[in-house]
């Protein structure tokens, strides 16, 4: 849930980047971090998990304007994505504005995508938050890799296994080389600030 800071004039709200382990989410991070350098405030911050990471920072994006006169500002987190990690993904989640799920595009993380994105579904839930009323966008990493011998899934089988019922942006993305990740990144903040504005509008 977005915060005020009347101190700083400033809305926080916070995007959270989910998935199943090693699908991207860091990457996606790291390059992000990367190319707006200029509008992160302050240095990333990497909480080490075995095989997995947890990382946030605090991201002011100029282009997003202000509300009420306050400036945005967004944290942007991920998950790890390990089952035994569980109990660190809820708490990530908790107050949450906005989800990126990465999914992963090989074929034999197929079923690790769903379980993830149920996972996803059943912990906004028991934080009182509806899937399908969250800021969501799908991004399928991975995609430089259809050119090698590692079988990838179709966009097509995905967007039937994950957004059939979802009907959210999905973005084909290679988050080692930045290709998707600024229009993934573009859409979440745009689907934020439009469920940000209507929710102000409605507490009047």
């Amino acid at each position: 849930m977005a915060i005020f800071n009347l101190n700083k004039k400033e809305i926080e709200c916070k995007i959270v980047f989910y998935g199943p382990g090693r699908c991207g989410k860091t990457t996606n991070l790291e390059q992000i971090f990367k190319i707006y350098h200029k509008q992160v405030a302050g240095e990333m911050v990497s909480i080490n998990t075995e095989g997995d990471r947890t990382l946030f920072f605090d991201f002011l994006p100029i282009e997003l304007g202000k509300i009420r006169g306050c400036d945005i500002r967004v944290q942007l987190y991920t998950v790890p994505g390990q089952v035994q990690y569980a109990s660190t993904r809820k708490l990530v989640l908790r107050g949450v504005d906005g989800v990126v799920f990465v999914a992963d595009s090989f074929r034999v993380r197929r079923e690790k995508n769903m379980i993830s994105l149920q996972d996803l579904q059943k912990n906004l839930k028991e934080y009182g938050s509806n899937i399908l009323k969250t800021p969501l966008v799908l991004q399928y990493n991975k995609r430089d890799l259809a050119d090698q011998d590692i079988p990838l899934m179709p966009v097509k089988m995905m967007e039937r296994d994950l957004n059939r019922q979802l009907k959210v942006p999905s973005f084909a993305a290679s988050a080692v080389n930045g290709d998707g990740v600024g229009e993934t990144l573009k859409k979440i903040l745009k689907l934020t600030l439009i469920k940000l504005q209507k929710d102000l509008n409605w507490a009047k």
